[in-house]
């Protein structure tokens, strides 16, 4: 309970319905605040307790300087918890193996259990193995089945076994689609024992990135490490300072053949520009009202690729107009409106909150456009796209030949393949999937060139993976699905397939074609990343567009191409049919949103949406407290990060002799460190997995298998694109081993284990934005698992830098104008990192000292920049991980 030092306790009453609540009002500066940091100040009002959350923190953010540096720690508690399962297994496979290690401390492993709300969509899993055909969907759905089964009873498990953890089953929608349509609250009401309910803003963290789509939905939410996220559903709250917030007013219309990716490509750019890295976006303005919520959660989902923590849209009309559309109950859409116009979180247009930068948007200005060939961030103009990949081809077919190989495909049709096709055109991922606009306007693009004549090129591999259920049901009522089929956009799944690198195999005569003769061939998904080594380990370049623009591609067959001037085929006369002659207008495409869709879609999709299927149902599910594991699982394994703790701390220690396993260049994502795709027997996960007996048809994904650590450890740095500068010129996960003889060349895996067994501490060296893309967890396990005790960089990106504290790494950064080269670091060198002890004394370092040795020459020395940013991350490093930093709490309580 709050100890309400400022009296801020009060009852809301709505209809007949009392409700308790904290208002805003009674702090003075407060309503200065933008909408965002409103939310931040209410959540310290209701969990003030004179120990964690303070009437000190509260007042900071009363006086809240929008200009300063961000140097004030608060304690954020979510109200709720949003799971994926790639990211979501291994939470609950660390929640089962903290239950057995409670019990081994003594305690009562039934304690562990979801303190707050916590939800789970599986969407991450399903592969397009079938396309094209009538099919598709059930055939993909049935090997997810096949190679998923043991992942799946496990977490069946856990929805038994843990209280306050719920699933969406497989085959349902993309996790942030189904958060928006159907999990998000926007206010919650929790009742308390006396019969009291407590209304307070929705809030929320996700072990995805994208998490940041319900910002749209006025809701504050982002995305964390699963670690975090681990400590967040075991009551612990959120350790982050207060953030500097950006502004972003909104103004004027999207132009017609514009579509709301095109916004958020501009706008991403824009924001990855500016810089907003550890930051808020807050859209503001005029021009918001006139922003439907699907675009607002088009945009917020983009967060992650401009980099900021969270990309608010305040609650207005739109809000509610979309809360009610989606089934929402009218008791709870008018509890949103009084909430909100009481606690002065209702978007007032007139009124400019205080905010740290200001930037702005003509939405009219924004043009048709598309990102690659590996950032989301590198926006290229359509009308400037062929003369942009002609640049780019020479980075990934040095020749500058275009290939020009004859192919015969599985049905018999002779072709040919250039660099530059197109050999995947993928509708996918949450970004734009859940957005009516762009994908009614695939739909009638698609009927547009079917009744024209036009065809895809027969060597792309084509593919429709929607957001929500509610999509298939407005296609049909649309009668669209017709004119899809005919191109090869049949339905494959519900997930994020392509996206997150679940493409599947191209076909074997296109994949054999491109690896024979090294051809550079593009994938074009309407996505939300583009990462080297993502998409498919055929294709070497990435390409986001909105839907109509994949569909458009599909049937260019090529990334050499002019839309404006190259015809994409003729009509049955004769007649060259361009794109613009087949692109649908906004009438169009407003018409058929106003006609195909309606609130019952979305009341019949949602109505049992936790009951699952009929392969779900069917599961053979395990009981009991605590999980039997299965020592012959390929997928289900018990990590080590709680053998022989104890209830005491080891203390920290100076790092000595440690060897540099990687260094990295900039941009180094999270996909680079842990993949989430394929992968092939030679590797070491390949090899692992054949000893074990699986057959390579059945290794599925690295993310899949995230909830055995044999696999994982052996991914991480296993990206078929990183290029590790310690053995230049080799693409791929490999290093030089310093334990052995002149340091052959060795996978990261095997070098690593050499280093382990000869006791050699291990370093990383980077560059800017290192750990930029997914919030993904086994990035810093594989890290850690691996022996490294030290990353050194220029910069961090927010989420992987936390990660890297929760698995007990130290993150450094060069001092200010330095770089792994300006030192001249090889990577040869056996470094030492003195300074670290002081942690153990309670105090937090803001540098230390690393001494770099080379054999035979001058040491290198440099006072490195310690990034545990809060006494929270202090503690948590001290106790040598989050994780463990909570069991210690909880078994002792």
């Amino acid at each position: 309970m709050s100890v309400n030092s400022f009296g801020a306790k009060s009852t809301l009453t709505v209809g007949e319905k009392d409700y308790q609540i904290f208002r805003l009002d009674a702090v003075p500066g407060l309503d200065q605040l933008p909408y965002s940091l409103k939310v931040l100040a209410e959540n310290l009002l209701r969990t003030e307790d004179g120990a964690n959350v303070t009437r000190a923190h509260v007042e900071a953010l009363a006086n809240w300087d929008p200009t300063a540096e961000p140097d004030t720690e608060i304690q954020f508690t979510p109200a709720r918890v949003v799971m994926q399962d790639f990211t979501g297994v291994p939470c609950i496979v660390d929640l089962a193996t903290m239950r057995e290690a409670v019990a081994e401390l003594g305690g009562d492993p039934t304690r562990i259990n979801p303190l707050a709300p916590a939800e789970m969509v599986i969407d991450h899993s399903v592969q397009i193995d079938v396309f094209g055909t009538a099919d598709a969907f059930q055939r993909n759905v049935e090997r997810e089945y096949e190679r998923n089964g043991e992942r799946y009873q496990f977490l069946r498990w856990g929805q038994g076994a843990f209280d306050n953890f719920r699933v969406v089953p497989p085959g349902t929608g993309i996790v942030h689609q189904v958060n928006i349509e159907y999990l998000a609250r926007t206010v919650f009401t929790k009742p308390e024992a006396d019969g009291t309910v407590v209304a307070y803003p929705d809030t929320c963290v996700g072990t995805d990135s994208h998490t940041t789509m319900v910002n749209g939905l006025g809701v504050l939410g982002w995305g964390v490490g699963g670690i975090e996220a681990e400590a967040a559903m075991l009551g612990q709250p959120v350790s982050m300072l207060i953030p500097k917030v950006v502004g972003f007013k909104l103004s004027g219309a999207i132009p017609a053949g514009a579509t709301a990716t095109d916004v958020v490509l501009t706008i991403t750019q824009k924001l990855r520009q500016h810089g907003v890295v550890g930051k808020f976006v807050e859209f503001y303005g005029e021009g918001v009202s006139a922003v439907p919520l699907a675009n607002r959660a088009t945009i917020g989902n983009m967060s992650p690729e401009f980099g900021s923590t969270a990309a608010m849209f305040p609650i207005d009309d739109v809000t509610l107009g979309y809360l009610r559309l989606t089934g929402r109950s009218e008791e709870s859409i008018a509890l949103v409106e009084a909430y909100a116009k009481a606690q002065g979180l209702w978007h007032d247009p007139s009124r400019e909150p205080k905010f740290s930068e200001y930037l702005e948007l003509d939405l009219s200005t924004v043009v048709p456009s598309i990102a690659g060939p590996k950032r989301p961030q590198d926006r290229i103009e359509l009308s400037a796209a062929k003369e942009a990949f002609a640049q780019a081809i020479g980075t990934y077919a040095p020749q500058g030949e275009r290939g020009d190989v004859p192919v015969t495909l599985e049905n018999g049709t002779v072709t040919r393949l250039n660099h530059g096709d197109v050999a995947i055109a993928s509708i996918t991922s949450c970004t734009n999937t859940s957005n009516p606009s762009v994908m009614l306007a695939a739909g009638l693009l698609a009927r547009n060139a079917v009744a024209r004549g036009l065809k895809s090129k027969p060597w792309v591999k084509t593919s429709m993976a929607p957001g929500s259920k509610v999509v298939t049901d407005y296609y049909t009522k649309a009668g669209l699905w017709g004119d899809l089929d005919a191109l090869g956009f049949n339905l494959v799944g519900y997930g994020c397939a392509t996206c997150i690198g679940n493409s599947g195999p191209l076909p074997g005569p296109v994949s054999e074609a491109v690896r024979e003769n090294d051809l550079a061939v593009c994938a074009v998904l309407s996505g939300n990343r583009n990462f080297e080594g993502r998409i498919n380990p055929d294709v070497k370049m990435n390409y986001l567009a909105s839907p109509p623009l994949v569909v458009a591609y599909a049937l260019a067959g090529t990334m050499d191409f002019d839309f404006a001037t190259q015809p994409l085929g003729q009509d049955p006369d004769g007649n060259d049919v361009f794109l613009a002659d087949i692109w649908p207008t906004p009438q169009e495409v407003q018409h058929t949103i106003d006609t195909a869709i309606d609130r019952e879609m979305f009341e019949d999709s949602y109505s049992d949406v936790f009951a699952g299927d009929e392969h779900w149902q069917g599961l053979d599910t395990p009981e009991g407290d605590t999980f039997a594991w299965d020592a012959a699982s390929t997928y289900v394994r018990k990590p080590p990060y709680f053998e022989g703790m104890g209830m005491q701390t080891t203390p920290v220690r100076d790092i000595e002799g440690a060897r540099v396993l990687l260094k990295l260049g900039d941009s180094v994502t999270t996909d680079h460190i842990s993949p989430a795709g394929s992968f092939k027997p030679e590797t070491p996960a390949g090899k692992y997995l054949l000893a074990n007996g699986v057959q390579p048809r059945d290794f599925n994904s690295y993310g899949s298998r995230r909830g055995n650590h044999e696999v994982m450890i052996r991914g991480t740095f296993a990206n078929i694109r990183i290029r590790n500068e310690v053995v230049p010129g080799v693409e791929g996960g490999f290093t030089r081993d310093f334990t052995q003889a002149e340091a052959p060349v060795a996978t990261v895996y095997d070098a690593a284990q050499n280093y382990l067994a000869a006791g050699t501490p291990l370093v990383v060296l980077g560059g800017k934005e290192y750990g930029s893309g997914s919030s993904r967890d086994w990035a810093a396990k594989g890290t850690a698992l691996l022996g490294v005790k030290a990353v050194i960089v220029e910069s961090f990106e927010r989420i992987h830098r936390s990660n890297l504290i929760g698995m007990g790494v130290l993150p450094l950064q060069f001092p200010a104008g330095q770089t792994r080269d300006t030192l001249g670091l090889t990577g040869e060198e056996t470094f030492t990192i003195t300074g670290i002890e002081a942690l153990n004394e309670g105090v937090t370092p803001k540098t230390v000292h690393v001494r770099a040795q080379r054999e035979g020459g001058q040491a290198i020395e440099f006072d490195a920049v310690v990034r545990i940013d809060t006494p929270g991350e202090a503690d948590y490093f001290r106790h040598g991980g989050i994780l463990q930093y909570v069991l210690r709490q909880l078994a002792s309580a």
